[in-house]
């Protein structure tokens, strides 16, 4: 037998909790099976098919009759931790609709509002300093873009151009050949690209791969996005489930005609910064390039949705990166829009609960 790699223990005085972080289980042992299994972890071979407690902890899978290789990442436990207790959100029954996806979405915030939400901690007794009226930006262009800036989800079938496309993704994530004055003698070798958005010690470790469903002179299919070069390589053809069913059970986007999957190479931000505070910066990376990403789509007259709810497994699949040090974060995609924030299943089913 040999122990999960999978498990963080934690002590809760006087039994300990099993937390397997790739399954989402947890199991709280007393100390008979707190002892049983530290003596297990000292030693495998001591498990004892007849022991009933050896028995459970085996139901349970903290014991697993075959080895379980884990992969390699290059960075340390805890992020690891983190980063794979939070993979795959677990559905006990994912939305096969948008209709589906309506009701559920629907029952769980009618669940969440039976209980109050968190008072502020924000003082109210203290006098409150006004502040002035937010002045507008001079870049014209700009400040439109802000201020357009919406979450749509109600997409049209209409196409985008590919001159769009090539905007998007040089302003977004392109290394701006523009900016190559701004290089000086402090930048070390090979981390002098620059682009729109912020980047933790300049090592770009966010990259994109591309979704393509609707685009003029462009087949559908899944790009990796190369911004030295500022192109575009075919990774593969569309998933043969819908998009929606990849971003668990948003079936509304399903006809989104251009995506962007933002990833991280972790090996590219442990290289520099050996610490899980490092994992911060890719989910701030990733954040600024959205934001970006949705401004230059905005400005093109293209309205925009965004998601972190990826299935990941499949989304790891679909890009070719099952076990490697580059994972997807978020994903964001642009396209025609009538502007409505909601999408229709959930206004009818909004406009059938106030008639009944």
């Amino acid at each position: 037998m040999h122990i999960n790699p999978y498990l963080f223990i934690l002590p809760r005085s006087p039994d300990q909790i099993v937390w397997n972080y790739k399954n989402h289980t947890q199991y709280q042992l007393d100390p008979e099976y707190a002892r049983r299994l530290a003596q297990l972890i000292e030693n495998p071979n001591y498990f004892d098919k007849n022991n009933t407690i050896d028995a459970q902890l085996a139901t349970a899978e903290i014991l697993t009759c075959s080895k379980i290789e884990t992969p390699d990442w290059g960075w340390d436990e805890l992020s690891k931790i983190f980063h794979i207790g939070t993979r795959d959100i677990p559905f006990e029954s994912p939305p096969q609709s948008v209709e589906d996806w309506s009701r559920q979405y629907l029952q769980h915030c009618d669940e969440v509002l039976t209980t109050a939400a968190p008072e502020s901690r924000r003082s109210t007794t203290t006098e409150h300093i006004r502040l002035p009226a937010a002045g507008v930006l001079k870049h014209d262009m700009l400040a439109s873009a802000l201020l357009r800036r919406k979450t749509c989800r109600s997409f049209t079938d209409s196409p985008l151009a590919l001159g769009d496309v090539s905007t998007l993704l040089y302003l977004s994530l392109g290394y701006l050949h523009e900016r190559d004055a701004d290089r000086d003698d402090s930048i070390a070798p090979g981390l002098g690209a620059r682009r729109s958005s912020p980047s933790g010690g300049g090592l770009n470790a966010c990259e994109g791969f591309v979704l393509v469903q609707n685009v003029a002179g462009l087949a559908p299919g899944l790009y990796a996005y190369h911004p030295a070069e500022h192109s575009l390589s075919p990774v593969g053809p569309l998933p043969d489930v819908a998009l929606g069913q990849m971003l668990c059970g948003q079936h509304f986007i399903n006809n989104l005609p251009l995506g962007l999957f933002i990833t991280a190479r972790f090996d590219r931000l442990w290289w520099k910064y050996p610490h899980s505070r490092a994992y911060r910066m890719a989910l701030v990376e990733a954040g600024h390039v959205s934001q970006t990403f949705q401004l230059v789509a905005t400005a093109l007259g293209l309205r925009t949705w965004l998601t972190g709810a990826l299935a990941d497994s499949q989304v790891e699949a679909l890009l070719q990166l099952q076990d490697s040090a580059e994972e997807p974060l978020f994903f964001v995609g642009c396209g025609e829009s009538d502007g409505q924030a909601m999408c229709r299943e959930m206004h009818d089913l909004l406009r059938e609960q106030r008639q009944s």
